[in-house]
């Protein structure tokens, strides 16, 4: 097996931290990300699942630097609201790192040239 491909236990809690923190941020509503739709596009975990990089795509695209910057203060918070998700299946928590998904401006970016 390749070192770097994710392993299976790997996936499987990559699915459900994306599934609960979707869950979790779609709870929260728009209005705590300032009126932006936030969604939870991917989430990879570190081989020691002790991390999860949360990738997000936000709409309008004019509100992502505001948007990332309520996620990442308020990791704590969500990170303790996962814990009561996730806390009876896994041992430790992972921290929560978000990231910005550019695939839909990128998918934009394209339907525009396309257009042209």
């Amino acid at each position: 097996m390749d070192s770097k491909a994710p392993g299976t236990r790997q996936l499987k809690v990559a699915r459900e931290i994306q599934r609960d923190l979707a869950e979790i941020i779609r709870g929260k509503g728009m209005a705590f990300f300032g009126g932006a739709m936030v969604t939870v596009s991917e989430v990879r975990m570190s081989p020691d699942l002790s991390l999860a990089k949360a990738y997000v795509s936000i709409f309008p695209s004019d509100r992502q630097a505001p948007v990332m910057g309520i996620l990442s203060e308020n990791k704590r918070l969500l990170r303790g609201e996962l814990g009561q998700k996730v806390g009876k299946q896994l041992r430790i928590v992972p921290e929560l790192d978000f990231y910005l998904d550019t695939s839909l401006d990128y998918a934009e970016h394209i339907d525009k040239l396309l257009k042209m």
